[in-house]
């Protein structure tokens, strides 16, 4: 009889050889999935596509510009406190009420400037009424046995008539009293004839605009003199305050692309400052909306002097990153690319970086410019 010990050898030596066999061949490979089997119950997760090594890849690659802005957003926290605490800044902010303008000085808590004052917001709420009242019925118009429009119109003909009843305890010039008052009394008169005709036919809103046209450029006249007055006293008591540091502000207003043209904020900043400052301490921010906070304000006028600092730095420019970094290559390639398709070329001239061209159209031609060059 053999010893114990060499059965236990045998035997052990043997698992070895299965464990092998197991490990390497189509019977390994079975009982390896028969061991770690896995619940149905995971399926919905287990059973997800992995991204195969290229797309693992470039996503590693990619990661590297969605992580930068991440520390990009840290740096930008720091800048902005180091040139909050340089510079006086003053943000002139769009908002219904005819603006807000702040001043930001270091070391001081911000400082808001007074509203402008409410006749201007109830100017423009008449005006509002009358050219609201346009869009309301356009859809509507000239649609016999569509009546859809008779409740929306005929609930805000309370809302005028409560407007047109407490018009004398406005603060306004009497003159100015008088205009809202037509321009209200209009708006009335409009609801109750088309409600009683049961159609909005297009004569009758052509008829009513020719009879609102006038009395709209008075309001819109008296609104734009109010708050341009405001804030071009704001401005000049502030530069006053603020003596030579002036020379150090940076000052950036907020626009959407309607209100881009002649922005009222904006030209009243540039009084302020010297024709070379525009583009550089003045700085025209654009959004996709009519309103932004201040802090979201702040946030874009730290990266525009930020960038400035990585212009100057690897490019020797300054103003480079004020502008599509990648636009001049582009410009070349447009060209190429449209020589080789038989394209006419259609691009602007050239602008150098650090133009202080103001960043509104400004080339001269032929046609009215506002609205006392229309008929």
């Amino acid at each position: 009889m053999k010893p114990a010990f060499t059965y236990r050898k045998a035997a052990l030596s043997g698992l070895a050889c299965a464990a092998l066999v197991l490990g390497s061949g189509t019977l390994g490979s079975g009982v390896a999935r028969a061991q770690s089997a896995i619940p149905p119950y995971m399926d919905a997760i287990v059973g997800a596509k992995v991204p195969d090594a290229a797309s693992t890849a470039a996503a590693n690659v990619l990661a590297l510009n969605t992580g930068m802005f991440d520390l990009y957003a840290d740096a930008g926290k720091l800048v902005q406190t180091s040139i909050l605490s340089q510079h006086p800044v003053i943000l002139g902010l769009f908002s219904g009420a005819g603006g807000r303008f702040i001043l930001y000085r270091p070391g001081q808590p911000p400082l808001e400037a007074p509203s402008v004052p409410e006749v201007y917001q109830l100017l423009k709420s008449v005006g509002h009424s009358v050219m609201g009242i346009a869009v309301v019925v356009g859809p509507h118009i000239d649609k016999p046995g569509d009546t859809s429009w008779q409740p929306q119109l005929q609930a805000y003909r309370v809302r005028l008539k409560a407007a047109l009843d407490s018009l004398d305890k406005t603060d306004m010039p009497a003159d100015w009293r008088a205009n809202n008052r037509d321009l209200i009394q209009e708006n009335i008169d409009f609801i109750d004839k088309s409600v009683a005709a049961g159609v909005v036919t297009f004569p009758a809103l052509q008829q009513f605009a020719a009879n609102q046209k006038n009395r709209l450029k008075l309001n819109i006249r008296w609104a734009a003199d109010t708050q341009v007055k405001h804030w071009m006293g704001v401005l000049a008591e502030w530069k006053k305050m603020l003596g030579p540091d002036w020379e150090k502000v940076y000052a950036a207003s907020n626009t959407i692309y309607v209100a881009r043209q002649n922005n009222v904020l904006y030209s009243v900043l540039a009084q302020f400052f010297k024709p070379e400052d525009i583009n550089s301490r003045l700085i025209l921010i654009e959004t996709v909306s009519f309103t932004t906070t201040p802090q979201d304000m702040l946030e874009s006028l730290t990266r525009i002097i930020a960038d400035r600092t990585v212009g100057e730095t690897f490019f020797g420019s300054r103003y480079l990153m004020d502008y599509e970094l990648m636009g001049g290559d582009a410009r070349d390639s447009i060209v190429a690319e449209d020589k080789t398709r038989g394209i006419t070329t259609n691009l602007p001239p050239k602008v150098p970086f650090g133009s202080h061209q103001w960043p509104t159209l400004i080339t001269p031609g032929p046609g009215p410019a506002s609205l006392a060059d229309l008929p």
